[in-house]
């Protein structure tokens, strides 16, 4: 640990290690493991307890609480689709969980342009760099995502693990991380890649991940928003019954200037329903 005193990111991650890990588990089981698996291990409980409590809390609203106003009752997935869900979640998780491990790593050592305070910094520049850092992964998850379609082999072995969810009664926020682990390691590759071209606060690569992790289990509720210009989860929905249509991120942007745009209307979202 004595490391830790001369580099600010080490002294970063390891609070935020000490932070998750000393609420959750007994020092004794992880205060001994090596810095790196400290990490990971706080990763991957940090993702589970995300996944978790926002699945929980987001079903119970939409599919109880406001029954029958957001989702029909009859279009309402199955516990038994939700469980489905969440064991192949459970089975990529802990991969998923290793990308941003090494991202910590790499920023720990230096080898990305992440910087660890704000002091004397220019704010405009600040703001300006995560706006620049958010355009960097809105054209790559659409490249990527759109290359995972296109290409046989990808979708074949990779990708057709998440689109058998492909229809309303199919699709939950519990299916937004049903993923085959090295599909969702390469459809985050964009955020560590931009770490090499723009500068960031790694805080603020943290919450955004953090947000990126909200904003996944609310693409897969299937309750069009219709908030211009939002690559919302009306879009998503049309996207897991096309195959071919909304391969964006947060934005509709890349998709209406590469001509793969589709929007939700009525009566497409009326053949999720079940009859």
């Amino acid at each position: 640990m004595a490391a830790a005193n001369h580099n600010p990111f080490v002294n970063e991650t390891s609070f935020y290690n000490q932070m998750v890990l000393s609420h959750l588990l007994p020092s004794s089981l992880w205060e001994p493991l090596p810095h790196f698996l400290q990490t990971w291990l706080r990763n991957y409980l940090a993702a589970n307890m995300l996944y978790f409590i926002s699945g929980f809390l987001w079903c119970f609203y939409i599919y109880y609480v406001k029954l029958n106003v957001y989702v029909p009752k009859e279009s309402i997935p199955t516990r038994k689709t939700m469980i489905k869900h969440i064991s192949v979640a459970m089975k990529a998780m802990p991969w998923q969980s290793l990308l941003p491990t090494v991202t910590e790593y790499m920023v720990e050592h230096g080898w990305t342009l992440c910087y660890s305070t704000v002091d004397h910094f220019n704010w405009f520049l600040c703001f300006l760099y995560i706006a620049l850092y958010l355009a960097l992964v809105e054209f790559g998850v659409y490249f990527i995502h759109k290359e995972l379609h296109d290409n046989k082999f990808l979708y074949k072995h990779l990708h057709a693990t998440h689109h058998i969810y492909n229809k309303q009664k199919t699709i939950s926020p519990f299916s937004a991380y049903a993923f085959h682990p090295l599909d969702g390691i390469i459809q985050s590759l964009p955020h560590v890649i931009s770490l090499f071209i723009v500068p960031i606060h790694l805080r603020s690569h943290l919450i955004l991940l953090f947000l990126e992790g909200l904003w996944t289990a609310n693409i897969h509720d299937c309750i069009h928003g219709d908030i211009w210009p939002v690559m919302g989860a009306g879009y998503h929905t049309v996207h897991h019954k096309t195959y071919k249509h909304n391969y964006g991120h947060y934005t509709i942007y890349m998709d209406w200037m590469f001509g793969s745009l589709k929007a939700p209307l009525a009566e497409e979202e009326d053949s999720f329903k079940e009859k």
